[in-house]
């Protein structure tokens, strides 16, 4: 999988608190960035997975485990 470089624009209070954190954790302001949008991609990603699968298992219901229902002759002896 190739990389790409990505411009992108910041007030520059941020980007000085960018660069303190960045020094904190022994890396760069980039790679801060590459690691969170990453974050956010497979989050997002799981997210609509787990979506689609639950949306799919309501539409087919549950099996709760019961039999057909009785029908009215059952239920009402005549």
């Amino acid at each position: 999988m190739g990389k790409r470089n990505l411009t992108i624009q910041l007030d520059d209070e941020i980007v000085q608190q960018a660069r303190v954190v960045a020094a904190r954790r022994s890396t760069s302001v980039s790679r801060l960035v590459a690691d969170q949008l990453e974050h956010l991609v497979h989050a997002d990603a799981a997210y609509e997975s787990a979506r689609r699968e639950a949306l799919d298992t309501m539409a087919r219901g549950f099996h709760l485990g019961a039999g057909p229902w009785p029908g009215r002759d059952q239920l009402y002896d005549r």
